[in-house]
């Protein structure tokens, strides 16, 4: 499942955010504000393999994951079998920090049962080469935080625009929109009958997909997206 490690940066560097002057003087209501500062903060986290919070956190993906299997060492070829590239998820985290842990932690909370279904592939029809699942979810972290603008000071461009509105809606609305386009990366590779090398190229037909659902005047918080009932299949 794993695969070279120019596998996460060749995805992450190909996805482009398309800024707007237009969107950067709209005001936010002190709950947008605050909440955005928040998930600012968050992006802002390298994960740090000495802190004894973050290896716990490590720790318990690992038990949501394989209840059943004891986990020998936080440096272990066992993580290959969760996607992750070597045998120290410490050097995959480089990419996106502690907050793709975070939300790979709240879709195994959150929606465990949609969580061990991508995780274990078990809908349809699947490639001899999967995707590795642990690094997925790092890059679709960094696709999200590239895709609404959230390195800049106020989001310019429209999807990202309209995610502060549901941020101020929802202060979880990041990590439900996370579980949500992990679902529909999963649905667009079966789709796509892709395979290994093809990632990419899925990652990126799903952010075009998510933009389109995002700028969507029909859309008040992110429950109301068409690809969110993905999670309760």
């Amino acid at each position: 499942m794993a695969g070279s490690r120019s596998w996460i940066g060749g995805v992450l560097n190909r996805l482009s955010n398309k800024r707007s002057d237009k969107f950067l003087d709209y005001p936010l209501t002190p709950i947008q504000e605050q909440r955005l500062q928040k998930l600012q903060k968050r992006i802002q986290i390298p994960f740090d393999e000495t802190r004894p919070d973050h290896q716990e956190a490590l720790k318990e993906l690992w038990h949501i994951a394989f209840p059943n299997v004891a986990l020998k060492g936080l440096v272990s070829e066992q993580w290959k079998e969760m996607g992750w590239q070597g045998p120290n998820p410490y050097t995959d985290f480089r990419a996106c920090g502690f907050i793709s842990l975070e939300n790979l932690l709240f879709y195994g909370r959150t929606y465990p049962a949609s969580f061990r279904r991508v995780l274990l592939k078990q809908d349809g029809t699947r490639a001899t080469w999967e995707y590795p699942f642990a690094v997925a979810g790092i890059n679709i972290s960094f696709m999200l935080i590239q895709m609404l603008d959230l390195y800049s000071e106020k989001p310019s461009n429209l999807p990202g625009f309209n995610f502060v509105k549901l941020l101020g809606e929802d202060e979880e609305a990041f990590d439900v929109l996370y579980c949500t386009a992990f679902e529909m990366v999963d649905a667009q590779w079966l789709a796509m009958r892709a395979s290994y090398m093809e990632f990419n190229k899925v990652l990126q037909a799903t952010s075009s997909q998510l933009e389109r659902e995002l700028c969507s005047d029909n859309v008040c918080r992110i429950q109301d997206l068409s690809a969110y009932s993905l999670l309760y299949q």
